[in-house]
């Protein structure tokens, strides 16, 4: 007999998947929250491919990216249409959200920088990030782009996401603990409990 979620699909089966074409970039992404961190990212921009693969390892979810962008014009459309995909699958998996425990939060340490991620699975998109790393870059990564990727997750994934920096010096290691630490909240807010009858809200929706 085939285990089934409090909203009738069966376990480990919730997936998204969205393929977005613009004068811009040709994306085609697909996320499943019950798997194992298993991921195949391709964005052309290195950097931010490891990124990616940290967040899916370290959330438990697998995670499948094909990008392709205007990279000779800028890596800002890549980075945030990735954003808005996965929001968009990310929302798509979660179904109607019945089960699920809503909240979770993740204190990332990485060496010498702390890392802390807080989200809700609210419907009300929110996005708070204090991460003071402006007019930074990493080789031709632009470290503004970090906050431009998380609005355009929060927002389409319609989450309330809260990213705050402790204390942190070398750019790679905050960029990294960042991608981690909302990957760990993420998996413990989308984890299923069943205790939770419906979804986790005294309105009765998310």
């Amino acid at each position: 007999m085939t285990a089934v979620m409090a909203s009738g699909a069966p376990l480990g089966f919730r997936q998204g998947r969205v393929e977005r074409k613009t004068k811009e970039t040709q994306i085609v992404l697909q996320v499943g929250l019950d798997g194992t961190g298993v991921s195949k990212v391709e964005t052309g921009i290195p950097l931010f491919n490891h990124m990616l693969e940290a967040w899916a390892k370290h959330g438990l979810m697998d995670l499948t990216v094909d990008a392709r962008g205007d990279l000779e014009v800028d890596l800002h459309h890549t980075v945030e249409d990735v954003g808005i995909c996965l929001g968009k699958a990310f929302r798509e998996a979660l179904g109607d959200r019945a089960g699920i425990v809503r909240y979770g939060a993740s204190f990332l340490p990485m060496d010498e920088a702390l890392l802390h991620a807080a989200v809700d699975i609210s419907g009300r998109p929110f996005l708070v990030f204090n991460v003071p790393v402006r007019r930074t870059r990493i080789l031709n990564f632009d470290l503004d782009l970090l906050e431009d990727f998380f609005r355009a997750f929060a927002f389409n994934s319609e989450i309330t996401l809260h990213v705050n920096m402790h204390y942190g010096q070398n750019l790679h290691h905050i960029a990294e603990a960042v991608f981690k630490a909302v990957g760990r909240a993420l998996a413990e807010a989308t984890r299923l409990n069943p205790r939770i009858s419906g979804v986790l809200s005294t309105k009765g929706t998310l």
